[in-house]
């Protein structure tokens, strides 16, 4: 009786790669089209919206005239408002949290674009409800919310052994490294597949593990930073400020004069995003971008101020941040190629266009070997 020969590494690899790349195929190309889209979702938004006019000054007028319109526009939204300071002139996005309109949803804004000086609304829609958002929604969350989250964290290790099965299952012989690289011009039809399937494949490999594993992160940050813990330590303590303190609405300095108190405590940082109080309680918080921070638009820089006294709060400065929080700093700018500038996010655009044409050829290559 003879006994079966043990499967090797590079046999099993490949049964590993060709599984989980049949099975969490379709996902991972999707995860990937989505992600492209979303390197350039604002862009992608603006050019889908053409009531929003990008030209005017760089800069409102006044802030305070910004809030003015919103609360007289929307009378029934008495909470914060936030607006974003984008820098390039034209429209002022906004967002309004938690409308009561939209109750009963883990997350659903109000989104509003005013005119450049602050005057007139250009638009408003909600969280979820047009095309950017909905596929932001898919790409984070499958559309079903914390669940939809937990499935992408774990699909993503299993991404991950894909990816690196496929490398096993590749990883050529000593002395072979230039046959393995080879492209084989006149080769059978199978065997050009092949090559299409290993050269994008190897191409790709270093971003697309890069974006695969700060996805994880993204989706299941608690769990993944309690693994890392041992390691990174813990989250600096937040600041310690009361919300909800309460103030005489006709006491309440102006946004410019808040965004000024902000500049003085921060003085090298630009403003990126304002959040004022609400009518009658909470406090303005100012979020910053210093020198080196990784993220252009969701910066890590805070200024917390009184309302009515105009005092400085709190200050969280991004370049004091322990080794956990940095490392937190950088997840979401290394997922969307922004912590690299222009040339960082055209890489991560095209790499997530990678999964589909790895599922494509790999499959067409399959059933061809099937067939035979």
């Amino acid at each position: 009786m003879t006994s079966r020969a043990p499967i090797s590494v590079r046999a099993l690899a490949r049964q590993v790669h060709l599984w989980l790349g049949l099975s969490l195929g379709v996902l991972f190309a999707v995860v990937g089209l989505t992600g492209s889209i979303l390197v350039v979702y604002t862009a992608l938004d603006d050019a889908l919206h053409p009531e929003i006019s990008l030209s005017g000054a760089a800069a409102p007028p006044c802030w305070e005239h910004v809030l003015q319109t919103a609360r007289a526009t929307y009378p029934d939204k008495k909470g914060p408002w936030r607006f974003e300071v984008t820098g390039r002139g034209g429209d002022i996005p906004a967002r309004y949290y938690a409308p009561p309109e939209r109750a009963g949803r883990a997350f659903a804004p109000m989104m509003v674009w005013f005119s450049a000086d602050g005057a007139r609304v250009l638009r408003k829609d909600y969280w979820g409800e047009y095309a950017v958002t909905w596929i932001y929604d898919l790409h984070h969350r499958l559309l079903v919310g914390e669940v939809g989250a937990r499935i992408l964290g774990w699909s993503g290790i299993a991404m991950l052994v894909l990816l690196l099965s496929g490398l096993v299952a590749w990883w050529p012989r000593p002395g072979t490294l230039g046959k393995a690289l080879r492209i084989k011009r006149n080769a059978s039809p199978i065997r050009r597949l092949y090559d299409a399937h290993k050269l994008v494949g190897l191409a790709s490999m270093g971003l697309l593990v890069l974006l695969t594993a700060t996805g994880v992160l993204l989706a299941m940050p608690k769990d993944c930073l309690m693994m890392l813990r041992p390691v990174l330590g813990s989250a600096s303590p937040s600041p310690k400020i009361a919300q909800s303190v309460a103030f005489r609405p006709e006491a309440r300095i102006s946004v410019d004069r808040a965004v000024a108190i902000a500049h003085g405590a921060l003085p090298c940082a630009d403003l990126v995003w304002i959040e004022t109080p609400a009518v009658d309680h909470g406090t303005y918080r100012l979020r910053m971008r210093q020198n080196g921070d990784p993220s252009p638009r969701f910066p890590h820089s805070f200024v917390w101020v009184s309302p009515d006294s105009g005092r400085v709060l709190a200050i969280t400065d991004a370049r004091q941040a322990n080794p956990h929080d940095r490392v937190l700093n950088w997840i979401h700018p290394l997922h969307d190629g922004s912590a690299g500038g222009l040339p960082g996010r055209v890489l991560a655009l095209i790499v997530g266009l990678a999964p589909g044409q790895l599922l494509l050829v790999g499959v067409v290559r399959w059933r061809r070997r099937q067939q035979r």
